[in-house]
């Protein structure tokens, strides 16, 4: 579990296939000394296990399925990437939850200035814009940041000076790939409402209150059906 607040920018020194695994090599003075074998840290925001760790140097194993959720398989040597350490049981939240489970890699469509400082707008897929929530709460790279405001299928999200010069999001121009997490939350709720939806609530009850993407059919009638009351 993570907070989305980077702690460290670290370099890519390598990404050699091994095996079923492929191992990612990242050069992270004063970070690398603070981790151990197996503990989890984030890696641009996905998740993974630390193989190996040095003063310097520390590698981690990468499973297909993440090279292919990831940006990880575009990337060369000499790359930025943000790092954090696994939240520790009692420290603050400062940022939001963030498992380091990626959902899939998002286009950079714009870098520009703004009233409310740098202004990045990235385009999602359908899937993952269909989580976007206004003021919500999104993982780019790794970052907690706060959706700006959302039209279709393009994000827009305001990059503070703390951001730019604590993460490599400032680094990024147009065409650049991130990594995406959407809010857990979103994600938990969409799937209960779908199933409860498919175990006979009915679409023809009074509408839920919050627009026309609300989801359909919550009564208490439907709540009966389902078996909930």
């Amino acid at each position: 579990m993570f907070t989305g607040l980077v702690e460290a920018i670290g370099t890519l020194v390598s990404l050699e296939a091994s095996g079923v695994y492929a191992r990612l090599s990242v050069r992270a003075p004063s970070f690398a000394g603070e981790l151990s074998r197996g503990q989890s840290v984030a890696v641009s925001g996905a998740c993974l296990t630390v193989a190996s760790c040095g003063e310097d140097l520390f590698s981690v194993d990468v499973m297909r399925e993440t090279l292919a959720k990831t940006k990880f398989r575009s990337l060369r040597p000499g790359a930025r990437l943000n790092l954090e350490r696994a939240l520790l049981v009692g420290d603050r939240l400062d940022g939001h939850i963030v498992t380091g489970h990626i959902d899939g890699v998002a286009c950079v469509r714009g870098v520009r200035k703004g009233s409310e400082g740098f202004l990045l707008d990235i385009e999602l897929n359908s899937e993952m814009a269909s989580l976007l929530v206004p003021k919500g709460s999104i993982a780019i790279d790794g970052t907690s940041l706060t959706i700006m405001e959302f039209k279709g299928t393009i994000c827009t999200v305001s990059l503070i000076p703390e951001t730019l010069k604590a993460t490599m999001l400032g680094d990024l121009r147009s065409g650049d790939d991130v990594n995406i997490e959407m809010d857990i939350l979103g994600k938990y709720v969409r799937r209960f409402l779908g199933t409860a939806l498919s175990n006979g609530f009915s679409r023809n009850a009074p509408q839920a209150t919050g627009g026309d993407d609300a989801p359909s059919g919550l009564s208490l009638d439907a709540f009966r059906k389902a078996g909930w009351l």
